[in-house]
């Protein structure tokens, strides 16, 4: 009976190391996480660690890919897809006001960057709740253009992560009211602006850009909207080095098949797609070895209409879209273009604004160091 008593009595850390726990916890899919803070005070400190939120974004098990996109101007709907299910969940922005326009810009590192009408950007982390208001009304005052909806204030505008510094930055370029273009950009670490206009392309003004910008390898990348050549024209800001330089879209574009071009992260890799309207179908560019321009490679997918989230690693392609028989939603194609599968019954605007999103535990630089002071302040209290 004893020795029963005192086995029950054991508690977890008895019998798991800590080391051991650590592991366990590293390989637990990252949407769990957040509800395992709650079984204990060890746990929580060791999931809300920064250092165990960079490991576990780094080296757990690849998240399920997911897009979420807005619908009526204040909600946020969340899709999980993968290759067998789907499912989405709706949520609120952080806002304690319903705004009269709001709008995802982008996302890196499982923080999105949104627009809050009138002068506000918002980072926000939709897994732990975070959020950090940023403005930018001392850009407006000297905008050319005053229109209400940011895409249009500004000429491009990207969201990205230096690793060099550990901090994430917001560039925006735009024109002032005497046609002269400016380059500036918001350091999340030190939370001030700082203005780059001597690193400014000559290719600023040349081409109708897309306005967002697509981060990827360290870099944040535009394409014009409308491909009108091939070489040099997407445009490429290195956010370590704070410099320009360009890279060729896989091969000159045919003026009357080829509509809106937009820049995607598909498999690891930079891609390029846009609809085609001479064959009906969505040219799918992939270059499988960045910088590399022969290692373009196309895929065509047969919906008039398709947006690829993403590429797996077998090689389907799954997006959202319509087809020619007015069939709606998100399919899943392989490469040769043959429909395997097609959710139906989730939120699919087509139209909305969206973005690729991978969730993360991970906290701002800032809000790293906010936490260390309040931290200083109690010791020096006590």
């Amino acid at each position: 009976m004893e020795k029963k008593k005192n086995h029950k009595s054991k508690s977890i850390y008895d019998i798991l190391s800590l080391e051991l726990i650590h592991i366990v916890l590293m390989r637990v899919p990252i949407r769990h996480l957040a509800r395992l803070k709650c079984v204990s005070k060890l746990w929580y400190s060791l999931i809300s660690d920064p250092d165990f939120a960079e490991l576990h974004f780094h080296h757990s098990p690849v998240a399920t890919n997911a897009c979420f996109f807005i619908e009526n101007e204040a909600m946020v709907y969340f899709i999980y897809l993968d290759d067998n299910d789907a499912s989405q969940k709706v949520m609120s922005p952080p806002f304690k006001k319903k705004p009269s326009h709001f709008a995802v810009l982008g996302s890196c590192r499982g923080f999105i960057l949104s627009y809050r009408d009138p002068h506000f950007l918002v980072v926000w982390n939709l897994l732990t709740g975070f959020s950090k208001r940023i403005s930018y009304s001392h850009i407006v005052a000297r905008l050319k253009y005053y229109v209400v909806r940011l895409p249009y204030k500004f000429h491009l505008y990207g969201f990205g992560y230096d690793a060099s510094q550990d901090d994430y930055l917001v560039v925006v370029a735009w024109q002032d009211k005497d046609d002269h273009y400016h380059l500036d950009y918001l350091s999340l670490r030190t939370n001030s602006w700082i203005n780059l206009d001597a690193a400014l392309s000559n290719l600023l003004g040349s081409y109708n850009w897309n306005p967002p910008g697509l981060f990827f390898n360290g870099t944040i990348h535009w394409v014009p909207s409308v491909l009108e050549a091939y070489r040099d024209v997407i445009l490429i800001f290195d956010l370590k080095e704070r410099t320009f330089s360009t890279l060729s879209a896989p091969e000159q574009p045919v003026k009357s098949a080829c509509s809106y071009s937009i820049l995607a992260v598909l498999g690891g890799c930079l891609g390029l797609y846009y609809r085609n309207y001479d064959s009906r179908k969505t040219e799918i560019w992939v270059m499988k070895e960045y910088k590399v321009h022969s290692t373009w490679t196309l895929y065509q997918i047969p919906c008039e209409v398709f947006q690829p989230v993403c590429f797996y690693s077998h090689g389907d392609i799954i997006g959202r879209g319509y087809t020619f028989s007015d069939k709606r939603g998100y399919f899943i194609h392989n490469v040769r273009g043959d429909l395997l599968k097609h959710f139906k019954n989730l939120c699919c605007p087509i139209r909305r604004a969206y973005a690729v999103y991978t969730e993360s535990l991970l906290p701002l630089p800032s809000d790293i160091k906010d936490k260390d002071k309040k931290n200083k302040r109690k010791e020096n209290c006590m």
